[in-house]
């Protein structure tokens, strides 16, 4: 462990936004409720004082794409990969710069098919997908009228003249039904989908509103161009250093992520209705199928004794990331744990024999540990028992090159 010597500056904004508590908004951020979201005013912090307009900033589990839309919005080149094809739908369309003409066709839609959304219409079923599974607890008594106006809704689709807009429709929907379906008890009725439906395409269109314009200020004020600034793939980040895809980018100055928390249970493929029945549902909404279990996202089974596939899953992603990493780069990383105790010096171990050295920011530390820890108010994890509440605690750990 060593203590770093560089003159980074800490301003009092920067403590208020890393221990912000505030609500994940702005930009497009609403666009969905990705599980175990970064804080964009976190995000925001660190990429502004570890990175400068022009860098290479990478996030390995990009989960909802919060770290590429700030870096985007602050004028850096992005580069974000993640295992689940919903995380790369939403990231896609979240960084997506969008003409202030597209986005009065989707609003126009969006008025124009209501009439076709009503129970009364005939029903378009999505038979290729329910036949996959993808309806699966959405098609009861009280759920099957949300489920009938969303396969109304997406048969309007080919209505807009694009994939990327079609594609921001479907970012709508999903928010739509994410409040209608996930984690609720009470489903709401079928009119007020469509009317919640018309106030989310509003937020949406104007978060990818302010998002253009923040992109083109940023470029315009720091002469930034070029076409290659943002790309989102669809892997693993073990063996990202021989994708073809990434070579041609300049080294990372910055890895920001927050990668799979050890012990720690969470959905980040299904959504849970009326208790805990899962449903796969925002797969058909976003078009992209899956059929992995939870622990395929979560580097492996909470339960398993030692967390052994956990830590050989976490050794082998971080040594490829320790591949594509420079003598500058900086990794900055967000993680929870069920039982600190033990997991958090494994993982420390862990990132060592990857080739990664803890760096330690004395202004920063707030614990006898010398690391900088935060709290996340009301966060919904799925721990095990003996470490249900420890998970709400993250710790902020930075690293470079051993």
């Amino acid at each position: 462990m060593a203590t770093a010597d560089e003159c980074f500056i800490f301003t009092d904004h920067f403590f208020e936004a890393v221990h912000s508590q505030e609500p994940v908004a702005g930009y497009t951020h609403s666009f969905y409720r990705y599980p175990a979201r970064f804080s964009p005013l976190f995000a925001r912090a660190i990429i502004k004082t570890f990175s400068q307009p022009g860098d290479l900033v990478f996030d390995p589990f990009m989960g909802g794409g919060t770290s590429l839309v700030e870096a985007r919005a602050l004028g850096r080149i992005v580069i974000g990969s993640d295992i689940n094809k919903l995380s790369v739908f939403i990231s896609k369309v979240k960084t997506t710069v969008f003409s202030k003409n597209e986005l009065t066709q989707v609003r126009l839609w969006a008025e124009s098919i209501i009439d076709g959304l009503k129970l009364n219409n005939p029903p378009v079923r999505a038979v290729g997908w329910l036949e996959k599974g993808y309806q699966r607890n959405i098609s009861g008594k009280v759920t099957w009228p949300i489920r009938k106006t969303i396969e109304l809704a997406l048969n309007h689709l080919p209505e807009l003249p694009s994939r990327r807009l079609q594609n921001l429709a479907r970012c709508a929907l999903l928010r739509t039904s994410q409040w209608a379906l996930d984690c609720r008890r009470d489903i709401p009725a079928a009119q007020q989908f469509r009317q919640q439906f018309l106030i989310y395409t509003d937020e949406i269109i104007k978060g990818a509103w302010d998002f253009t314009n923040a992109v083109k200020g940023s470029d315009r004020v720091h002469s930034l161009s070029g076409s290659r600034r943002v790309l989102c793939l669809h892997r693993s980040a073990v063996g990202i250093e021989t994708d073809e895809r990434v070579k041609g980018y300049p080294v990372p100055t910055l890895i920001l992520t927050s990668p799979p928390y050890p012990g720690v249970h969470v959905l980040y493929h299904r959504w849970q209705v009326q208790g805990r029945r899962e449903t796969p549902a925002p797969y058909w909404i976003a078009n992209s199928l899956d059929g992995n279990g939870a622990s395929f996202y979560t580097f492996g089974h909470r339960e398993q004794k030692d967390l052994t596939g956990y830590f050989e899953k976490a050794f082998a992603a971080f040594s490829s990331l320790s591949k594509i990493a420079g003598r500058e780069t900086i990794l900055v990383q967000l993680v929870g744990f069920s039982d600190p105790s033990w997991q958090l010096p494994k993982f420390l171990s862990v990132l060592e024999m990857a080739g990664f050295t803890e760096v330690q920011f004395p202004a920063l530390a707030n614990s006898s540990d010398g690391r900088l820890w935060r709290c996340i108010p009301n966060r919904k994890w799925y721990a095990d028992q003996r470490g249900a509440i420890a998970a709400s605690k993250e710790v902020v750990l930075f690293h470079r090159l051993s």
